[in-house]
């Protein structure tokens, strides 16, 4: 266990999205982390996004287009509703270190609009039914949640899979598309130096076939098409599964389970809460926990909590949406109608939710500073500290950065001419922008 004792402001900055306004600290920052574990998602317990809601605005929309209507909802708008309602909740909610687990799980397993309409428009169903559940479970439960979900089966291409012995293939002539496998293997589960090899690729997308997104009926949701799978059993880096849906859930176990995820799942989480480069026995820490709990999330989140290197200020940067986060949190101002967080998002070079690639967003400072990025987010800044009943710079460093702001950043601000201008040098301070 460490020797000192552990500061509630980082807390809120390294585990959390910043201290909301001047509410008050934890007394005790350990504890209030392993109370977020054990607490209830508050989101779970509501209704939200659903695959039936937005095949209900698919419908809509296509009814209206063949009516010469004006659609009153496509799957841009579910989106931007979804994403600023997320973003808006990450402001507000009192599980911070919770919600940053989602974040951090959602990037990890990713989906986009760049994958076509459909990931577009299931976004927030994904979050809502494939991760936010798993969060603080098991990592095997979290993975056959995501392969199932038509979010990410539509984004890597998984309906256009087709084993070529099965009965619509060869009617068809139609094959496999890898996609979805070698992004299991490469990104989701192993790793890229897992020892998985391109045949593996192949035949992993052979054991993935007929999983399918069905769009119609009262409904919609994941199915299994046997008519498109590839009959026969099938061998992935040297281990034998059936065919059929069973033998694809054996797979992804015995992949979820692995001790090369293990790794690789360590030193992401490392990367994320520690430090950009992962002190080796950190995450070898992790690796070993996840080894002996069944890959239990919550037990390797407690093993970070209780690393003394996960307490060292200022060895991580905010990335773009958690610093949108930041800022509006220590403003502490009632909410804005409209999508503007979600065009800040944008704006700031990181599209909520809407990666580049399958990767997600990148997790170290040398991805997110640059000298234009830092400009905009001084320029952002500036507009969000001009706000009517923003609070004073003082106050705002008192709350939020106190026990890391230097000398250097507290006579930039008292230097300047108006209070606007001395909050927005708060916010973009180095002290603000790393956590």
């Amino acid at each position: 266990m460490p020797d000192m004792i552990p500061d509630p402001g980082h807390a809120l900055r390294r585990f959390g999205f910043g201290r909301p306004g001047a509410q008050p600290l934890p007394d005790d920052a350990r504890g209030w982390l392993r109370w977020q574990l054990d607490a209830a998602d508050p989101l779970l317990a509501r209704t939200g996004p659903s695959m039936l809601n937005t095949a209900v605005v698919a419908r809509a929309f296509q009814k209206a287009v063949d009516a010469g209507e004006t659609p009153e909802m496509g799957f841009a708008d579910l989106f931007t509703q979804e994403m600023t309602a997320s973003l808006r909740y990450a402001i507000s909610t009192a599980l911070p270190f919770r919600e940053r687990l989602v974040w951090f799980w959602a990037n990890h397993f990713t989906v986009a609009a760049r994958g076509g309409p459909w990931p577009f428009g299931l976004n927030g169903a994904y979050v809502q039914e494939a991760i936010r559940p798993h969060v603080t479970g098991r990592f095997v439960d979290m993975v056959k949640a995501v392969m199932r979900h038509p979010a990410m089966l539509d984004y890597l291409d998984n309906d256009r899979s087709i084993g070529p012995d099965s009965p619509i293939g060869r009617s068809q002539h139609r094959g496999l598309n890898e996609n979805l496998a070698r992004e299991c293997l490469e990104l989701h589960t192993i790793g890229v130096h897992g020892g998985y090899t391109q045949q593996d690729v192949t035949t992993f997308a052979a054991v993935l076939t007929g999983r399918w997104m069905n769009r119609d009926g009262d409904s919609p949701g994941f199915i299994f098409r046997p008519e498109m799978h590839e009959p026969g059993p099938k061998t992935v880096m040297g281990r034998g599964f059936p065919e059929g849906l069973a033998g694809s859930e054996a797979a992804l176990e015995w992949l979820a389970e692995h001790p090369a995820t293990h790794r690789h799942i360590a030193g992401k989480l490392v990367r994320h809460f520690v430090a950009d480069e992962p002190p080796p026995h950190c995450a070898a820490r992790v690796s070993a926990v996840l080894a002996t709990t069944g890959g239990d999330l919550k037990q390797a989140m407690l093993a970070i909590i209780d690393m003394q290197e996960a307490w060292q200020p200022m060895t991580k940067f905010r990335a773009p949406a958690e610093y949108i986060i930041a800022v509006e949190r220590a403003l502490d101002l009632p909410p804005e109608p409209g999508g503007h967080l979600l065009d800040a998002t944008r704006d700031l070079g990181q599209p909520f939710r809407n990666p580049l690639l399958p990767n997600g967003w990148p997790d170290t400072a040398a991805d997110w500073i640059s000298g234009e990025a830092l400009l905009k987010r001084a320029d952002w800044a500036m507009t969000r500290a001009s706000r009517p009943g923003a609070p004073a710079a003082d106050a705002v460093i008192e709350a939020t950065i106190a026990g890391v702001v230097s000398a250097s950043t507290l006579k930039a601000v008292r230097s300047c001419p108006t209070p606007a201008e001395a909050l927005a040098t708060v916010f973009a301070s180095p002290e603000f922008m790393r956590r």
